[in-house]
């Protein structure tokens, strides 16, 4: 769930600069796009948890990833799982 930012809040500052609250906001939501690449993203794309990736080759039914693990042993480019 991506928490709103508060309505009464401004989303720039005096300046015109986005606001640390709306920053965490628009991240947060460009998380929820799918990657594309052509074969598996595992060990090649970093991705957060709940993340998606299509595969734009499609090999043998291999299509659609989500990320399920944070990384494993520390590396943020693995935990994908074909689904």
């Amino acid at each position: 769930m991506i928490p709103q930012p508060n309505p009464s809040n401004p989303i720039v500052n005096e300046s015109g600069i986005m606001s640390n609250q709306f920053r965490i906001f628009t991240y947060l939501l460009s998380m929820l796009d799918i990657f594309t690449g052509t074969g598996s993203p595992e060990g090649v794309v970093e991705g957060q948890p709940k993340q998606m990736y299509m595969d734009d080759a499609g090999t043998a039914g291999a299509i659609l990833y989500i990320k399920r693990d944070a990384d494993i042993a520390g590396d943020r480019s693995k935990g994908w799982i074909l689904v």
